[in-house]
Protein backbone atom coordinates (compact mmCIF):
# COMPACT_ATOMS: atom_id res chain seq x y z
CA UNK A 1 0.00 0.00 0.00
CA UNK A 2 1.39 3.61 -1.15
CA UNK A 3 1.29 5.86 1.45
CA UNK A 4 2.29 9.54 1.80
CA UNK A 5 5.77 8.47 3.54
CA UNK A 6 6.43 6.16 0.75
CA UNK A 7 9.61 6.86 -1.52
CA UNK A 8 7.31 6.57 -4.94
CA UNK A 9 3.62 7.23 -3.73
CA UNK A 10 1.67 5.97 -6.69
CA UNK A 11 -1.62 8.25 -5.75
CA UNK A 12 -3.58 9.96 -8.62
CA UNK A 13 -1.14 13.10 -9.89
CA UNK A 14 -4.28 15.54 -10.05
CA UNK A 15 -3.22 19.02 -9.47
CA UNK A 16 -5.14 21.03 -6.92
CA UNK A 17 -4.05 24.30 -5.36
CA UNK A 18 -4.36 25.26 -1.78
CA UNK A 19 -4.50 28.61 -0.43
CA UNK A 20 -3.92 29.91 3.23
CA UNK A 21 -2.76 32.95 5.63
CA UNK A 22 0.31 33.29 7.55
CA UNK A 23 1.90 35.98 10.00
CA UNK A 24 -0.79 38.14 7.33
CA UNK A 25 1.04 37.04 4.22
CA UNK A 26 -1.19 34.69 1.57
CA UNK A 27 0.05 31.93 0.44
CA UNK A 28 -1.39 29.42 -2.33
CA UNK A 29 0.69 26.36 -2.98
CA UNK A 30 0.19 23.52 -5.57
CA UNK A 31 -0.06 19.66 -4.10
CA UNK A 32 -1.21 16.61 -5.66
CA UNK A 33 -2.38 12.95 -4.34
CA UNK A 34 0.35 11.16 -2.55
CA UNK A 35 1.56 13.79 -0.57
CA UNK A 36 0.42 14.09 3.03
CA UNK A 37 -2.23 16.79 3.42
CA UNK A 38 -3.17 16.74 -0.32
CA UNK A 39 -6.20 18.63 0.56
CA UNK A 40 -5.85 21.39 2.66
CA UNK A 41 -3.25 22.54 4.90
CA UNK A 42 -3.04 20.01 7.49
CA UNK A 43 -4.66 21.77 10.63
CA UNK A 44 -1.24 20.65 13.07
CA UNK A 45 0.40 22.58 10.37
CA UNK A 46 -1.65 25.41 10.82
CA UNK A 47 -1.62 25.27 14.09
CA UNK A 48 2.60 25.20 14.18
CA UNK A 49 2.62 27.99 11.99
CA UNK A 50 1.28 30.38 13.78
CA UNK A 51 1.61 29.66 17.34
CA UNK A 52 5.25 28.71 17.66
CA UNK A 53 7.48 31.64 17.30
CA UNK A 54 8.18 32.39 13.24
CA UNK A 55 12.11 33.71 12.58
CA UNK A 56 12.37 37.72 12.49
CA UNK A 57 13.09 39.22 8.84
CA UNK A 58 16.70 39.18 9.83
CA UNK A 59 17.13 35.46 10.21
CA UNK A 60 19.63 34.26 8.46
CA UNK A 61 18.95 30.10 9.57
CA UNK A 62 19.99 27.52 8.18
CA UNK A 63 16.42 26.15 8.78
CA UNK A 64 15.19 22.25 8.56
CA UNK A 65 11.88 21.75 7.33
CA UNK A 66 11.96 18.31 8.28
CA UNK A 67 9.44 15.89 6.76
CA UNK A 68 8.22 19.10 4.00
CA UNK A 69 5.78 17.20 2.30
CA UNK A 70 4.79 19.76 -0.38
CA UNK A 71 6.79 22.60 1.09
CA UNK A 72 4.22 25.13 3.43
CA UNK A 73 6.48 24.91 6.32
CA UNK A 74 9.33 26.05 4.09
CA UNK A 75 7.37 28.38 2.04
CA UNK A 76 6.58 29.95 4.83
CA UNK A 77 10.04 30.38 6.70
CA UNK A 78 11.85 31.74 3.52
CA UNK A 79 9.06 33.95 3.15
CA UNK A 80 9.04 35.93 6.23
CA UNK A 81 12.96 35.15 6.78
CA UNK A 82 14.01 36.34 3.50
CA UNK A 83 17.75 36.08 4.30
CA UNK A 84 17.65 32.39 5.43
CA UNK A 85 18.39 29.03 3.07
CA UNK A 86 15.86 26.67 4.02
CA UNK A 87 16.30 22.66 3.35
CA UNK A 88 12.97 20.81 2.67
CA UNK A 89 13.74 17.52 3.22
CA UNK A 90 11.34 14.73 2.92
CA UNK A 91 11.64 11.09 1.90
CA UNK A 92 8.63 11.10 -0.74
CA UNK A 93 10.13 12.62 -4.19
CA UNK A 94 6.80 13.50 -5.28
CA UNK A 95 6.96 15.55 -2.14
CA UNK A 96 10.17 16.76 -3.05
CA UNK A 97 9.50 18.32 -6.54
CA UNK A 98 5.85 19.59 -5.28
CA UNK A 99 8.15 21.55 -2.63
CA UNK A 100 10.42 22.69 -5.64
CA UNK A 101 7.67 24.24 -7.44
CA UNK A 102 6.22 25.69 -4.83
CA UNK A 103 9.52 27.32 -3.39
CA UNK A 104 9.41 29.07 -6.97
CA UNK A 105 5.77 29.95 -7.21
CA UNK A 106 6.80 31.95 -3.05
CA UNK A 107 9.98 33.26 -5.07
CA UNK A 108 11.92 31.43 -2.85
CA UNK A 109 13.54 28.84 -5.15
CA UNK A 110 17.32 29.92 -4.71
CA UNK A 111 16.88 29.47 -0.63
CA UNK A 112 14.78 26.35 -0.56
CA UNK A 113 17.17 23.75 -0.83
CA UNK A 114 14.84 20.15 -1.22
CA UNK A 115 16.18 17.02 -0.57
CA UNK A 116 16.05 13.65 0.42
CA UNK A 117 17.37 12.92 3.90
CA UNK A 118 20.84 11.43 3.16
CA UNK A 119 21.17 14.76 0.06
CA UNK A 120 21.87 17.13 3.20
CA UNK A 121 25.56 17.59 3.70
CA UNK A 122 27.03 16.37 6.88
CA UNK A 123 28.40 19.13 7.92
CA UNK A 124 25.19 21.44 8.19
CA UNK A 125 23.66 22.65 11.19
CA UNK A 126 20.12 23.96 12.06
CA UNK A 127 19.70 27.67 13.62
CA UNK A 128 16.04 26.13 13.75
CA UNK A 129 13.92 22.99 12.84
CA UNK A 130 10.68 22.64 11.96
CA UNK A 131 8.62 19.63 11.72
CA UNK A 132 5.15 18.12 11.39
CA UNK A 133 6.45 14.48 11.98
CA UNK A 134 4.96 11.33 10.39
CA UNK A 135 3.48 10.02 13.63
CA UNK A 136 2.08 7.21 11.34
CA UNK A 137 5.38 6.05 10.33
CA UNK A 138 5.28 3.98 13.77
CA UNK A 139 7.46 5.14 17.17
CA UNK A 140 10.25 3.14 16.32
CA UNK A 141 10.92 5.34 12.95
CA UNK A 142 9.80 8.52 14.28
CA UNK A 143 12.34 8.03 17.18
CA UNK A 144 15.12 7.21 15.01
CA UNK A 145 14.45 9.88 12.16
CA UNK A 146 14.61 12.20 15.77
CA UNK A 147 17.62 10.64 16.86
CA UNK A 148 19.25 11.82 13.57
CA UNK A 149 17.95 14.89 13.01
CA UNK A 150 17.93 16.63 16.67
CA UNK A 151 21.10 16.19 16.94
CA UNK A 152 22.11 18.82 13.85
CA UNK A 153 20.68 21.73 15.99
CA UNK A 154 23.49 24.16 15.88
CA UNK A 155 24.87 25.66 19.18
CA UNK A 156 21.41 27.43 20.98
CA UNK A 157 19.31 26.43 18.12
CA UNK A 158 15.55 25.15 18.72
CA UNK A 159 13.58 22.23 17.17
CA UNK A 160 9.66 23.61 17.04
CA UNK A 161 7.52 20.47 16.54
CA UNK A 162 3.75 19.48 16.34
CA UNK A 163 2.09 16.19 17.31
CA UNK A 164 -1.52 15.40 18.08
CA UNK A 165 -2.46 14.52 21.69
CA UNK A 166 -4.36 11.58 20.64
CA UNK A 167 -1.44 10.49 18.57
CA UNK A 168 1.02 10.64 21.07
CA UNK A 169 1.83 14.32 21.95
CA UNK A 170 2.38 14.01 25.39
CA UNK A 171 4.58 10.77 25.20
CA UNK A 172 6.36 12.09 22.54
CA UNK A 173 7.47 15.00 24.71
CA UNK A 174 8.31 12.35 27.56
CA UNK A 175 10.46 10.61 24.96
CA UNK A 176 12.29 13.68 23.91
CA UNK A 177 13.05 14.66 27.55
CA UNK A 178 14.06 11.22 28.46
CA UNK A 179 17.00 11.74 25.44
CA UNK A 180 18.26 14.71 27.46
CA UNK A 181 16.59 17.48 25.36
CA UNK A 182 14.97 20.53 27.14
CA UNK A 183 11.42 20.67 25.95
CA UNK A 184 8.80 22.68 26.66
CA UNK A 185 4.53 22.96 25.42
CA UNK A 186 4.43 26.23 23.47
CA UNK A 187 0.98 25.78 22.66
CA UNK A 188 -2.12 23.14 23.32
CA UNK A 189 -5.17 23.88 20.26
CA UNK A 190 -7.29 21.96 18.59
CA UNK A 191 -5.79 18.81 20.18
CA UNK A 192 -2.02 19.75 18.85
CA UNK A 193 0.68 20.14 21.11
CA UNK A 194 3.43 22.59 19.88
CA UNK A 195 6.65 21.68 21.59
CA UNK A 196 9.70 23.99 21.72
CA UNK A 197 13.23 21.56 21.91
CA UNK A 198 16.27 23.33 22.85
Amino acid sequence: MSHYFSAEPEASTQRRDIAFTIAGREFSLVTTGGVFSADRLDPGTAVLLRKADLPGADAAGPFLDLGCGYGPIASVLATVAPRATVYAVDVNARARELAAENAARTGAAGRIRVAAPDEVPDEVRFAQIWSNPPIRVGKTELHAMLDRWLPRLAPGGIAWLVVARHLGGDSLQKWITERGWPVARQASQKGYRVLKVG
